[in-house]
């Protein structure tokens, strides 16, 4: 069919003026934040309601449309991308809410509702969405589900997964499920609202999700320690956590702090720079929590494994100390980073810094290193920035190769390519670095049972 034609027949279903062909809509909706690959959507649908998705997927399969889901395009793995004339579902206008349950401390939103909307909204009930990070402000929830994202407080209260409690998707045999049904309990066999979870939009459409809400920290509190070197950022996470409750234990290095306060009107937390910083987040109830971070903070100077620190005194401190971690993203997304989203077991994180290191730096001598991630859960981000006398295309191809072994030294390690990014288009040649073929097979059979003609989001994660 030509886009017209589709056109003509989504309106006759959805409703008018909820098809878009211009070129300017073609361009944002079918691309994320990966530069990689050029969007060639043929059309761009907007439903509003789980019905119009359902019969948006049922004129798919009648005419093997391929579809695409598009939330807030904040992915890094090229998951959103439409790159081969497919038809993007676009969730922008299905973001209400739908319940909310005081008693259940459960909130049930559409899919498209943007991360701090359902922040702001958990807030306003007295109550605490704590899944976060740096694209909060315009990522939405069906994506987080679908990538399964983490952010900057798994250590204390985990993954996305651990905060929906049911879900309503279009399958992609056309179908609506509502799995769990926000359940806490619910021993009935197989809970397929986890098979959705980090599908990437490959087995379907997730619609609506209830969500579950928890009580609001008290008193957060933020310090950034200089750190000599990732054994000891070990030794300070081991020391803080056995001693008292994290909400988030994260680190950067000099590269990326020097990069945020040069490009924002930010200090640097203290004069001495260093080669790594950890920054660590409490609850301060009491004088008590206060005087033991203190103890903690004096011990970890006494053994030489931090050299200065601060701690944050109000809520402005705590946000600007936030800052120099949360803005590194956005600076060096000027310089035409690539960018890898790496996990392994916590203990072994310094050891597999440093072998990454070592491969970059012997192989191409050039290029610039800048690290971040979330320390307390095994999560690095390996970013490398393209050098200015560099072309781009010999730069993404360098990387590729760069790629290879990086998840070969991730192999090595017992590690996952992707912590929290997803698969997409990015990694689906490298899945077999964390999967075994027999997984893979029983991966490929889970889509066959959900999306038999194969449509959607084809060529993410899975060949086929």
């Amino acid at each position: 069919m030509t886009p017209e034609q589709i056109k003509l027949a989504l309106e006759a279903l959805i409703g008018e003026e909820r098809v878009r062909l211009d070129g300017e809509a073609l361009d944002i909706y079918g691309r994320d934040w990966t530069k990689i690959h050029a969007p060639k959507p043929r059309a761009i649908a907007f439903p509003r309601t789980t019905e119009d998705v359902q019969k948006i997927v049922q004129f798919a399969n009648a005419k093997n449309i391929a579809l695409v889901p598009s939330g807030g395009r904040t992915g890094l793995s090229a998951g959103a991308v439409a790159a081969n004339n497919e038809l993007v579902i676009v969730m922008d206008y299905m973001n209400k809410v739908v319940e909310f349950n005081a008693i259940d401390r459960s909130v049930t939103v559409q899919a498209g509702m943007i991360t701090e909307q359902l922040q702001h909204f958990a807030q306003e009930q007295g109550l605490y969405y704590p899944v976060d990070f740096a694209s909060a402000g315009s990522s939405q929830i069906g994506g987080n589900i679908a990538t399964n994202a983490g952010g900057i407080k798994v250590i204390k209260y985990g993954m996305t997964r651990d905060w929906v409690l049911g879900l309503t998707v279009v399958t992609g045999k056309g179908e609506i499920l509502n799995l769990n049904k926000g359940l806490i309990k619910n021993n009935t066999g197989y809970d397929l609202r986890h098979l959705f979870i980090g599908a990437e939009g490959t087995l379907g459409i997730i619609t609506e999700a209830t969500i579950k809400l928890t009580r609001v920290p008290k008193n957060l509190t933020v310090m950034v320690l200089g750190v000599p070197n990732m054994t000891a950022v070990m030794d300070v996470l081991k020391t803080f956590q056995g001693a008292m409750d994290l909400t988030a234990f994260e680190f950067f290095s000099e590269n990326a702090l020097a990069k945020v306060t040069a490009h924002h009107p930010l200090q640097r937390p203290f004069a001495t720079a260093m080669p790594y910083y950890a920054l660590l987040e409490f609850e301060a109830e009491n004088e008590g929590v206060m005087d033991l971070a203190m103890q903690l903070f004096e011990q970890c100077m006494e053994a030489g494994w931090v050299e200065d620190g601060v701690i944050s005194q109000n809520e402005t401190q705590l946000q600007n100390l936030w800052s120099l971690r949360e803005f590194i993203s956005e600076t060096i997304s000027h310089e035409t980073p690539y960018k890898n989203d790496l996990s392994v077991i916590v203990s072994k994180v310094p050891e597999f810094l440093t072998a990454v290191d070592t491969f970059v730096e012997e192989t191409y001598p050039g290029f610039e290193i800048v690290w971040f991630g979330h320390i307390g859960d095994g999560n690095l981000h390996l970013n490398i920035l393209k050098p200015k006398v560099m072309d781009q295309a010999e730069f993404f191809e360098k990387c590729h190769l760069v790629s290879e072994k990086v998840f070969t030294i991730t192999q090595q390690f017992g590690g996952s390519v992707s912590a929290e990014h997803g698969v997409g288009l990015v990694k689906k040649d490298f899945l077999h670095f964390s999967r075994s073929p027999e997984e893979i097979l029983y991966m490929k059979a889970i889509k066959q049972a959900f999306d038999p003609n194969k449509i959607m989001n084809p060529g993410k994660m899975l060949d086929s």
